[in-house]
């Protein structure tokens, strides 16, 4: 759905004095010039106050018989509380600062013989603070310097980091120590708070907006889960051999070790490897509650992400856009990569005047300006003025049979026939790709002729698939393939898209022990003859509830809908545009209990994607067109793509 925005002014009480009083002696024209339009580096950063307390959450999850606390180290600027001015809030919420590091060079908190906070990881204390932002890092309970237990994106999760914002809104209480300690009030802020973070970090900021807490103004999510549900599994199909048990156990704090042993046992019941959805997936959904957020969300996701799949960025921009909230959003080229780390110059300005507009109320125009940014080259965006683009519509395509068993085509007319296939799991969409005009044993694949026009699609597709297994058992794989030569980000490659260099550049202020300045990078390209640019998996055996799957019936015809994730992609002009449907996807799916054959019905086989200009557009774009080998460099794919680990990081 296109955005739908929303401005509101804020300014602190003494700025806001000021202009009507000048107002009673300018001109509207010159009252409005004289209104900021940027946040300056005024303020010391050298000499910003340091300090941490210790949030009561309410809970008691280690069972201590008192309540859980959780650390918020805060860099805040000394001048404004000396001249009792309030500042908002920038929070970054992390299981990660004490375990593995954030950002591309892996920093953790680093703090002094008082147990100050020397060094903040990434950019945003060094960046804000001297514009007159507070940066507060809180440790997840279960982790680093705070009590309770990891409970892997439910109630403790959430709690750590919304009872921060509460604090910072006088409604929790805080101490001076994790134990013991006087109370402390946070009389230095507005209470104006944006969440912001990578991974498992933004996920909480998705989590903590879905509470609907007040304060909350603005969260910035990078690469971030919407459903745990969908961490692990796709519509049952399990993406990884582990769970949240052993998540919770590869970030918790030695304390939390000791104590958290029946909270792992519930996260490991509560979980189990059927597949099936169940309580504990509804209290780590985050997308049935998007009616209750009031913040604004700017979404950043890389389009390769195949470690927080793109449907999470997919599934909670509709829900957000069903409610109407002010919405923006980056679209990277890259795998699980942080945007400073692929377009830093640009992230930093965009950045700071999102804040600055959401946090400060500053009428800098970025809520005017288009809300997507796509990278549709290595390097090279595009903007959108909604997001998908208007004139986007849902167009039914439909597989048919061709000159060779396996290979036909994709259009507009519905078809009849079936083709089959034959599980096997020591190949990937990487290997289908390759040999889409060739018929194997293992997929089957479906082709337009080359297109005459660029079709763009931009949103989520479904697939849906009616197959009759020869076993009690099946997974099932849906992907879209450009078929042409083309440069893009290498997302297979470890560093996932970029390549790190060893120049520095500085955002910020720094000080002795916490340096400004992080290595540059630049993209890692790969040349290619098609591209994989969306997926979707599947249980069969789930095909008629999440909530409860089971073996099939060999010989029985079945139907399910593939929800393939969210993407925005280009087929151009010269171009194939390919659907694949194929059994386990080596690495990015764990394999069925056994090794089906399935013929599919392609009377009962379609796919449902979101292209630009919709039937008409996919009508123009093959008009004229007629059949072509795929081009001689069509095998040329990115390695193997492989799952990075049940560690959203």
């Amino acid at each position: 759905m296109p955005i739908r925005t929303r401005f509101t002014i804020w300014r602190p009480l003494v700025t806001a004095a000021v202009v009507t009083l000048t107002a009673l002696f300018l001109t509207p024209a010159a009252v409005h010039a004289a209104q900021p339009r940027e946040s300056r580096p005024v303020y010391s950063y050298a000499h910003a106050i340091r300090e941490s307390v210790w949030v009561d959450t309410g809970l008691d999850e280690d069972g201590d018989g008192r309540h859980d606390r959780v650390a918020a180290d805060i860099v805040r600027p000394a001048e404004p509380a000396r001249q009792h001015r309030e500042v908002p809030v920038i929070m970054d919420a992390s299981p990660y600062y004490s375990c593995c590091g954030r950002g591309n060079e892996s920093q953790l908190k680093t703090y002094d013989a008082h147990g100050h906070v020397v060094q903040m990881p990434l950019f945003y204390d060094n960046y804000f603070v001297p514009r007159g932002y507070a940066f507060v890092g809180v440790d997840l309970a279960g982790t680093n310097r705070s009590d309770g237990c990891v409970d892997v994106g439910g109630r403790s999760d959430i709690r750590s980091a919304k009872a921060v914002v509460d604090w910072l809104n006088g409604r929790a209480d805080a101490y001076s120590s994790r134990t013991g300690g006087t109370r402390v009030r946070a009389g230095w802020t507005n209470g104006r708070t944006g969440m912001i973070g990578k991974s498992w970090d933004g996920t909480i900021a998705n989590g903590v907006a879905a509470t609907g807490v007040k304060g909350l103004r603005t969260i910035v999510p990078i690469s971030a889960i919407s459903s745990w549900y969908d961490y692990y599994f796709a519509q049952g199909a399990p993406l990884y051999d582990g769970g949240p048990d052993e998540l919770a156990g590869y970030v918790q704090s030695d304390t939390a070790r000791a104590h958290c042993a029946a909270v792992q046992r519930k996260l490991a019941d509560g979980s189990p490897r059927s597949g099936d959805w169940t309580p504990l997936w509804s209290e780590r959904d985050y997308v049935k509650d998007a009616a209750k957020v009031r913040a604004s969300v700017f979404v950043v996701h890389g389009m390769q992400d195949l470690n927080v799949r793109t449907k999470h960025f997919g599934q909670w921009w509709d829900a957000l856009a069903k409610h109407g909230v002010q919405r923006k959003i980056w679209l990277s080229q890259t795998g699980h990569v942080d945007p400073f780390d692929y377009r830093r110059g640009a992230w930093v300005d965009t950045l700071h005047r999102w804040f600055d507009h959401e946090l400060l109320g500053y009428d800098n125009g970025i809520d005017r300006e288009p809300a997507a940014d796509v990278e549709r080259h290595p390097d090279q965006w595009v903007t959108s003025r909604a997001w998908p683009p208007h004139g986007t519509r849902a167009t039914t395509l439909h597989p048919a049979k061709g000159t060779q068993a396996g290979v036909g085509t994709l259009g507009l007319r519905p078809a009849r026939g079936t083709e089959t296939f034959t599980d096997d799991p020591r190949l990937s969409e990487t290997d289908w790709a390759a040999h889409l005009g060739t018929s194997t044993p293992e997929k089957a694949g479906f082709l337009t002729a080359p297109l005459t026009r660029d079709l763009r699609l931009s949103g989520s597709s479904t697939v849906t698939v009616t197959a009759t297994p020869t076993t009690t058992s099946a997974h099932l794989s849906a992907v879209l393939v450009d078929l042409g030569p083309d440069t893009i980000r290498d997302y297979a490659d470890p560093a996932e898209g970029i390549t790190t260099l060893t120049g520095r550049t500085c955002w910020g202020a720094s000080t002795a022990g916490d340096s400004a300045c992080f290595k540059e990078t630049r993209a890692k390209t790969a040349r290619v003859g098609h591209t994989v640019f969306s997926r979707g998996w599947a249980d069969l055996g789930h095909h008629a509830s999440l909530g409860k799957g089971g073996p099939l019936t060999p010989g029985k015809a079945y139907t399910i809908t593939l929800d393939l994730a969210a993407t925005d992609h280009v087929v151009p002009k010269g171009h194939r545009l390919a659907l694949i449907v194929a059994g386990t996807d080596k690495d990015l799916i764990d394999p069925p209990s056994t090794r089906p054959t399935l013929t599919v019905a392609l009377s009962g086989t379609s796919a449902r994607l979101p292209l630009v200009g919709g039937a008409p557009a996919f009508a123009r774009a093959t008009a004229g067109s007629t059949a072509a080998g795929p081009g001689p460099d069509a095998a040329r794919g990115v390695r193997a793509p492989r799952a990075a680990g049940h560690v959203p990081e």
